[in-house]
């Protein structure tokens, strides 16, 4: 069975192409993950599909900012 990591996915140029590096020096496939917590950005379906397309086997996008806005320290008080 071939190794799996998870790598957390922002999108940008870096973690992109880290999904490539990834796969190529340790033979495991990839599984990108990107979670949107209110800071702005890119559309999480956007961040998705270049993680695909950039040779992660699994892409998943969660919108967490109402649950992150709820339990932010910085939003209480």
């Amino acid at each position: 069975m071939t190794e799996r990591v998870a790598l957390a996915h922002s999108g940008g140029p870096d973690t992109s192409v880290a999904i490539g590096r990834i796969a190529e020096e340790t033979g495991a496939e990839v599984i990108a993950v990107a979670v949107d917590v209110g800071r702005g950005g890119e559309d999480l379906d956007v961040v998705r599909e270049r993680a695909l397309a950039c040779g992660a086997v699994e892409a998943e996008a969660a919108d967490a900012e109402d649950e992150f806005a709820e339990e932010s320290p910085a939003t209480s008080g």
